[in-house]
């Protein structure tokens, strides 16, 4: 049993892909861990945790990027099903939910710029969101 491109007939991706679909899998998500452990407000919703004295991290990963728990969950969201599910297709679900990612880490970010004391001046040492030298 594959996926409906296979059983259908819709595309074909070469079996090779699954194991890079795995290896990328397991590196995005150790961005994604390393963030957490780096970040103890890092959480699933966008609030200023004034109730666990919330302030800005600035090493780690976020010393290179200032949202690296998305950066893992965007690629993994692109590259991760669609080569573990062997589907061309799945690119374009995958591609849809990685720019509502995009868009909702400019929203917390101007959140903490507005809300999160410290966070403006860390804008100025870490300048891209997402991807170093672009973002």
């Amino acid at each position: 049993m594959g996926s409906l491109d296979e059983r259908f007939g819709w595309s074909a991706m070469p079996l090779a892909m699954w194991p890079v679909g795995g290896a990328l899998y397991a590196g995005f998500l150790a961005v994604t861990t390393l963030a957490m452990i780096e970040n103890t407000h890092f959480e699933k919703t966008a609030r200023i945790q004034a109730d666990r004295e919330h302030k800005v991290i600035e090493t780690g990963p976020y010393a290179v990027v200032r949202h690296p728990g998305y950066v893992g969950t965007i690629l993994g969201f692109i590259l991760t099903p669609p080569l573990l599910l062997g589907s061309w297709w799945a690119f374009l679900p995958a591609g849809g939910a990685a720019l509502t990612l995009i868009a909702r880490t400019a929203l917390e970010d101007r959140m903490l710029r507005r809300e999160l004391s410290g966070y403006e001046e860390y804008t100025r040492k870490v300048r891209f969101r997402l991807l170093p030298g672009i973002w």
